[in-house]
């Protein structure tokens, strides 16, 4: 366990598992909310561990303000996943739904939604006037979303075998969520391999999950790709979840190269164990046109650069093409604004392997784009069919623009029509509206949400909120398959452990506080933390860890002061 590759350490790590089951199996629902509750508090314990360790993987400065990315998307992360989990095991372990007392609505085209944000007070304080629900798949009700909420925590001592886990490089709670999410969405013990960016991080995971580890329903393992392809390979596996991109997923299923097309068109994949996954794609920013002022070009505009910049572009759910109406008057403006927002963005490393390689084909690609700070780049007026940054997912610095030449409601439909069929991916897609635009938009605005067939939608938001937020579903658009994986298969995250998900969708405020509340908008919230433009990000992510590691009302002013500060 925890070293390098070698076939001995992976055969122990199964070894220890298949006995980990049967443990697993025993482990009673009270107890299973007991280890969530520890990992909670060891999570807390080692969290500046872990942002330490995350910050040397990229890069940063102790003192930059975009450490605070790295407590929010790390610890922070991890805390309000074992809580949400925690709560929803302990309703089970009382015989009720973890949906029981959540009054549950309804959206477009007869379906349910599930309430995900706000949830409690600290919710409506912290992030006020942001809103989620989950929507579940047209035609399952009320009665049976919370009948079948807690999936295979319903029969605990059903156990599934044993999971294998890639992790992902990027973001660094990906890898133990994903653990957890085998666990108790799936009671499969789990066989987590970090991707060999996140092997610093190994010890804070090991100290984190001794629980489990102890139990022997987790072992961790280090090591490459042939690592990852000897355990997705062994006989003891019986299921694969992977996060990373379309490509690495089709090497694992179908194989490299003409032997793995040939597999691909005869239909016979080189892995035979079932797989699913989260990967990435062209994420779309949908900018409405309106009447915006000169402040709302600005924040909107660091609101488009923060979803590409975020992590430096290494997301797979970063924007990467804007859609923009060409007739709208305020069109110049904004664009120059974007322009504007990304060149004074703190600059960064490029840590993620390839991503300079990738930066330099989309220059070839286009050989007009603009080059704004390190290592960034922006390609206007992008045709809206046949043109490789609407296929490819870049995962680096690399922005486009496309124009529609429509206008009101029209624009929105075409809209969607464009990101529905034209661009590759499905996991997130944004939208940017001011408030009375949508109101005049009205039924044509719902029906334009139910139309994106993306698993995710944000609405004034990122839809990177929805990954914080643990009780959100997180993954494709459902409807995939292994030849055309896409976004890939499944979710992940889904703290209501709710089955028959369909998409999450989040919306915020146009306008920070206080011109929120000028414009008649009832929220309270400043400008975000995960803003890239944000000075008191560091301070802030950190106070927000502090806070959810405990939940103590002492800490709350000192946490709203460094939030308004940024």
């Amino acid at each position: 366990m925890g070293t390098t590759f070698d076939e001995t350490t992976i055969d122990d790590a199964v070894a220890d598992l298949a006995a980990g089951e049967k443990a697993w199996a025993q482990t009673s629902l009270g107890k299973r909310g007991e280890l969530l509750d520890l990992i909670h508090r060891r999570t807390a314990r080692f969290a500046e561990d872990w942002v330490r360790a995350a910050r040397t993987i990229k890069g940063l400065d102790a003192g930059s303000p975009l450490v605070g990315e790295e407590w929010m998307s790390g610890p922070l992360a991890m805390l309000q996943a074992t809580a949400a989990l925690s709560a929803t095991v302990s309703a089970l372990d009382k015989g009720r739904s973890p949906i029981d007392g959540i009054s549950l609505g309804s959206a477009p085209g007869d379906r349910v939604a599930v309430p995900i944000l706000p949830l409690d007070i600290y919710d409506r304080l912290l992030l006020s006037g942001f809103r989620g629900e989950v929507w579940l798949r047209p035609g399952v009700d009320a009665d049976t979303a919370r009948r079948r909420a807690g999936l295979a925590q319903l029969d605990p001592t059903a156990t599934g075998g044993i999971g294998a886990v890639l992790g992902a490089g990027n973001i660094t709670s990906i890898p133990p969520l994903d653990a957890l999410y085998e666990l108790f969405a799936h009671n499969r013990v789990v066989a987590l391999k970090l991707n060999p960016v996140t092997d610093p991080l190994f010890t804070v995971f090991e100290m984190i999950f001794a629980p489990l580890l102890e139990l022997g329903v987790l072992r961790i393992l280090l090591g490459g790709a042939e690592a990852g392809g000897y355990l997705v390979g062994h006989p003891g596996i019986a299921h694969v979840h992977m996060t990373g991109s379309a490509q690495t997923h089709d090497a694992i299923v179908w194989g490299r190269g003409a032997d793995g097309e040939k597999r691909r068109k005869s239909g016979e994949p080189l892995l035979r164990t079932p797989i699913t996954s989260e990967l990435g794609g062209v994420s779309p920013t949908i900018v409405l046109p309106g009447d915006w002022s000169e402040a709302d070009l600005r924040f909107q505009a660091e609101h488009v650069a923060t979803q590409r910049l975020h992590n430096n572009g290494y997301n797979c759910v970063a924007t990467q093409t804007v859609v923009i109406a060409r007739d709208w008057p305020q069109k110049r403006r904004f664009l120059d604004e974007l322009r504007t927002a990304l060149e004074l963005a703190p600059q960064r490393a490029a840590y993620y392997p390839g991503s300079d390689g990738r930066v330099a084909d989309a220059l070839a690609a286009y050989p007009g784009a603009e080059r704004l700070g390190q290592g960034r780049v922006l390609v206007s007026d992008l045709p809206r069919t046949g043109t490789p940054l609407l296929r490819t997912e870049y995962f680096s610095p690399v922005l486009g623009v496309v124009e529609l030449p429509y206008s009101g409601g029209d624009f929105l439909a075409r809209a969607v029509d464009f990101a529905n069929t034209e661009l590759t991916g499905t996991l997130g897609a944004n939208i940017i509206a001011e408030p009375t635009t949508i109101a005049r938009l009205g039924i044509a605005f719902d029906r334009a949400l139910e139309r994106l067939r993306y698993g995710t939608i944000a609405v004034n938001a990122w839809t990177g909120l929805a990954f914080l937020t643990p009780r959100a579903a997180w993954g494709a658009f459902p409807g995939h398959t292994l030849d055309d994986v896409q976004s890939g298969i499944g979710v992940v995250h889904n703290a209501f452990l709710l089955d028959d998900v369909e998409r999450t969708v989040v919306r915020g405020p146009f306008r920070p506080a206080p011109r929120s509340l000028f414009a008649g908008e009832l929220a309270l919230s400043p400008k975000p933390p995960w803003f890239v433009t944000n000075t008191t990000a560091a301070q802030t992510g950190r106070k927000l860890t502090e806070f959810y590691a405990g939940s103590e009302p002492v800490r709350l002013p000192g946490l709203f002061l460094s939030a308004f500060r940024g």
